[in-house]
C-alpha cells in the first residue's frame, strides 16, 4: 500500500508463509493477502512482497502461470513491486541454518536465479513503479576463502547490473538490486558493505566493467551502478549489530548507496544476561534457522555464530555484557518478559524517514512466526500481520 506522498510503499513479506513450490505460493497468497488489505488498507490497492524460491520462480515463469497470476493480481486489487531473492531453496519445515545463502553470489547458479527473477519481476511490475529484489549478503562469512571470492561475487553482482540495465533499456522497467547485510555474513555491518561497495562496485574497474558488459558510456555505467545496486537495510540485523540509526543512514549516504529496501524486522535484546533471561532464552534456540548474537561489554564487540556457541558462555550471572539476537519477533511488541526486542531501533529509523524519505520500499518480514514460543504467537497469521503493519503505519503518520 501506498504511505504519503512520496511514492513509499508498505507490505509485508510473504516467507512468512510456508511453500516452496508456485502452488503452495499462489494459495498463500490467494489466502492471507486479500484477508490482510482489508484490515489494514480497506479498498486501496495492496502491494505484495513476493518471495520465491528457484523452483516456484521456474514454475511461475513456464505456461500460462504468470499471465493468471496477473489476472488475479488485477481482480484483487494487488500488486508486485519486490522481490525476495534471498533463500534459493527450503526456508520452512527443515533445517536451514547456514544453508540459506546457498548458492552464494561466488556461484553462477545464484546470478541465474536472480536474473530470472528480475525477468519475472519485469512482467509484474506496475507502470512507472520502481522494482527491487533483496538478495543474500554476499556469502557466509566462514564460508569466504581469499580475495578471489570476493572479487568473484563482485563480478557476479556486476552482470547482473547489466541485466537490470538491459531491461530498463528494453521496457523503461526500473529495477534495483539489494544486498541485505546480516550478522557472520561477508557483509555483516554498514562498514563493511560502504567498503565493499567503495572496492568492488563503486570503483573505477567496476565502471569499465559495466561499461564494456552494457555498451555504455562511463558516465552513464557509472550512474547505472548507483541506480541499479544497492542495500537492503534489514533493521533486525542491524540492531543486532549495534549500529547507530542516525550514523549508518548517514555513512550510506555519504557513500552513495541507496537503501533500496528497509525491511522492518526487531530481535531480541538482553541488557543482562541474568539466570532469568538466559533460561527465557533457550526456548529460541530452533533446529531451522541460525540464531546469531552479538555481544557488546567490558571487552568489546563479540559475535557468535549461533544462539547455543553464546548460551555456552552464559553463566547467569550479570557481568556488563548485553547480548542481541538475531530471532525476528514480532515488532509490535517490545516487553518480551525476561529480556525485550529491538523495536526502538525501528521506532528510531521511522522516525528518520517520516521526516526525510530513507526507502521507496517498506517490508515488514517476521518470518519466524511458526518458530516462535507459543505465547508470542499473537492471534491468528492475519490478525498479527496487520497489527504489525499498522503499527509501522502508526508510527509513521504519528
Amino acid at each position: 500500500m501506498r504511505i504519503g506522498a512520496e511514492g513509499v510503499h508498505l507490505t509485508y513479506c510473504s516467507n512468512i508463509h510456508p511453500g516452496e513450490s508456485w502452488a503452495d505460493v499462489r494459495a498463500n497468497i490467494e489466502r492471507f493477502f486479500p484477508a490482510v488489505r482489508d484490515r489494514v488498507a480497506p479498498g486501496e490497492m495492496f502491494g505484495i512482497g513476493l518471495r520465491l524460491s528457484a523452483r516456484a520462480a521456474r514454475e511461475l515463469g513456464s505456461g500460462d502461470a504468470l499471465e493468471e497470476f496477473r489476472r488475479f493480481l488485477s481482480a484483487q486489487r494487488l500488486y508486485v513491486f519486490t522481490l525476495n531473492g534471498f533463500p534459493y531453496g527450503t526456508f520452512h519445515g527443515t533445517r536451514v541454518k547456514e544453508e540459506v545463502y546457498l548458492p552464494d553470489w561466488r556461484d553462477e547458479e545464484r546470478l541465474r536465479y536472480t536474473d530470472e527473477l528480475a525477468d519475472l519481476l519485469v512482467k509484474l511490475l506496475p507502470e512507472g513503479m520502481i522494482g527491487s529484489i533483496s538478495t543474500v549478503p554476499g556469502a557466509f562469512k566462514p564460508a569466504m576463502r581469499d580475495s578471489m571470492d570476493v572479487e568473484r561475487i563482485g563480478d557476479n553482482m556486476l552482470r547482473h547490473v547489466a541485466k537490470l540495465v538491459d531491461i530498463k533499456e528494453r521496457t523503461g522497467r526500473h529495477i534495483a538490486l539489494a544486498i541485505e547485510p546480516e550478522p557472520h555474513c561477508y557483509l555483516e555491518t554498514i562498514e563493511e558493505s560502504v567498503r565493499f561497495f567503495r572496492e568492488q562496485i563503486f570503483s573505477t574497474r567496476a565502471t569499465r566493467r559495466l561499461a564494456e558488459l552494457t555498451g555504455l558510456a562511463r558516465s552513464r555505467a557509472e550512474a547505472a551502478l548507483h541506480a541499479h545496486i544497492g542495500l537492503c537495510l534489514d533493521l533486525c540485523h542491524a540492531a543486532v549489530e549495534f549500529e547507530d540509526p542516525a550514523d549508518c543512514l548517514r555513512d550510506l549516504e555519504e557513500a552513495g548507496i541507496r537503501v533500496t529496501k528497509l525491511q522492518i524486522s526487531a530481535g531480541l535484546r538482553l541488557p543482562e544476561l541474568t539466570q532469568e533471561a538466559v533460561t527465557a532464552l533457550k526456548q529460541f534456540d530452533d533446529p531451522v534457522y541460525l540464531h546469531q548474537v552479538v555481544e557488546a561489554g567490558p571487552n568489546g564487540i563479540k559475535r557468535y555464530a549461533d544462539l547455543p556457541e553464546a548460551l555456552a558462555t552464559a553463566t547467569g550471572k550479570p557481568d556488563g555484557r548485553e547480548w542481541r539476537v538475531h530471532c525476528h519477533v514480532p515488532i509490535f511488541m517490545d516487553d518480551l518478559g525476561a529480556f525485550s526486542s529491538t523495536r526502538s531501533f525501528i521506532s528510531e529509523v521511522l522516525g528518520i524517514h517520516r521526516l526525510r524519505p530513507i526507502s521507496p520500499h517498506l517490508e515488514v518480514e517476521t518470518y519466524t512466526w511458526n518458530v516462535l514460543p507459543e505465547h508470542l504467537r499473537a492471534g491468528g497469521m492475519e490478525q498479527a500481520i496487520a497489527r504489525e503493519l499498522n503499527w509501522v503505519k502508526d508510527v509513521l503518520t504519528a
